[in-house]
């Protein structure tokens, strides 16, 4: 495993997973589960987040409690991203987000951009990039190039499942981004999708099956 990949395993999680796989799971069922899985994430890409002393009263008496220092910016990759956008949102109601609207089009064999908006203020800041699936890399290096046009800060990579390959070719191109996921033991087939994986994310989110 790479130095800068960090896979989170829990039992919950597995049987999260088990059901975000099932083809019998519904759209609705699926969402929840994204916005749910989402947040495992969250919590061990944020842990190492720099924290300053504020000064409060509690209704007992004053107390120095640790803060954030700078919010980070939450960026979703559209538009599976957009599934798992809100759960970043509202577990860091602090942040600013952005979109990146960006495919892989089969017929030029390259990087499509439809949408680009990022905050006004995002030089040198924390950026929290998420999209569920990294199977061939190429959305995400092309997603990673643009946010680096801005200086942003570090970069954290927010995504449910993940291959070697897709891991291997981020950090060819992106060595610095660090990657969390939920499994990055997945194979990636000759169209491109993740094996066993859990089909088209955007499908499965909006039901366009």
């Amino acid at each position: 495993m790479n130095k800068n990949v960090f896979e989170i395993k829990h039992p919950i999680i597995e049987h999260k997973l088990a059901f975000l796989r099932d083809k019998k799971t519904s759209s609705d069922e699926f969402r929840r589960i994204i916005t749910e899985l989402t947040k495992f994430l969250a919590f061990e890409a944020t842990k190492n987040l720099e924290v300053c002393d504020s000064h409060i009263e509690t209704p007992i008496s004053s107390a120095v409690v640790k803060k954030i220092k700078q919010a980070p910016v939450v960026v979703s990759i559209m538009r599976a991203g957009n599934g798992m956008i809100d759960s970043m949102l509202t577990l860091l109601p602090f942040c600013s987000a952005g979109h990146i609207g960006i495919y892989r089009d089969k017929f030029i064999h390259n990087t499509v951009e439809y949408y680009f908006k990022l905050p006004d203020d995002v030089k040198g800041k924390e950026i929290l990039l998420v999209d569920p699936l990294l199977a061939t890399g190429d959305t995400a290096i092309a997603s990673l190039d643009r946010l680096k046009q801005y200086e942003v800060g570090k970069i954290r990579m927010l995504t449910i499942l993940t291959c070697q390959y897709g891991i291997d070719r981020v950090h060819h191109f992106h060595p610095d981004v660090d990657i969390y996921t939920l499994s990055s033991h997945e194979e990636l087939n000759d169209k491109g999708y993740l094996v066993p994986g859990l089909g088209d994310a955007g499908d499965r989110l909006f039901g366009t099956l």
